[in-house]
């Protein structure tokens, strides 16, 4: 690979890393074709990108980014690398743990969610538990909704008696 392609290289995932949210760093080494395959297909099922990288042209991307700091995920960048990007920060901690269910790979290396960075593998359990943004966002409107719903039933339910005192007093004063 010629200078001006790693580069290119470079330059295309620093781009990708400064519209990214989510980055996990996982090792998926030693699945085979068939494996590798289906997880694959998974994330790619799930709206989460997945590929190969190597490490030297990875860190140098990261480097690059601008306004965002992945030096805590410099320490794992050894060995086999592969790197998912994603919109929600859990649903790839939760295809690696659904994976590993038949298998011991992929391993969590690190993960960057919303700025926020997990070293290590013992972190998955946590990442999968973070809420992404439309289940949060359906747990405040349900927050709200509740409030409401009962006042609304309140006025529903004792409304026959209101609207029948507004009439009465309207026509003792005419």
């Amino acid at each position: 690979m010629t200078k001006e392609e790693k580069n290119g290289m470079i330059d295309e995932l620093a781009e990708v890393l400064a519209g990214a949210n989510v980055v996990y760093l996982a090792d998926i080494s030693e699945l085979d074709a068939d494996a590798t395959s289906k997880l694959r297909r998974n994330c790619f099922n799930k709206d989460v990108s997945l590929r190969v990288v190597k490490n030297t042209l990875l860190q140098k991307a990261m480097d690059k980014v601008e306004g965002k700091d992945f030096s805590e995920m410099y320490e794992t960048l050894e060995g086999p690398t592969s790197i998912m990007l994603s919109e929600a920060g859990n649903t790839p901690a939760r295809i690696i743990e659904d994976f590993r269910k038949k298998s011991d790979k992929p391993v969590l290396k690190a993960a960057w969610v919303e700025e926020s960075v997990y070293v290590g593998d013992e972190n998955l359990k946590a990442l999968t538990e973070i809420k992404s943004k439309d289940e949060l966002l359906g747990e405040v409107i349900g927050l709200l909704q509740s409030p409401a719903k009962n006042v609304i039933s309140a006025l529903q339910s004792g409304g026959q008696t209101i609207a029948g005192l507004v009439k009465t007093l309207s026509e003792r004063e005419g």
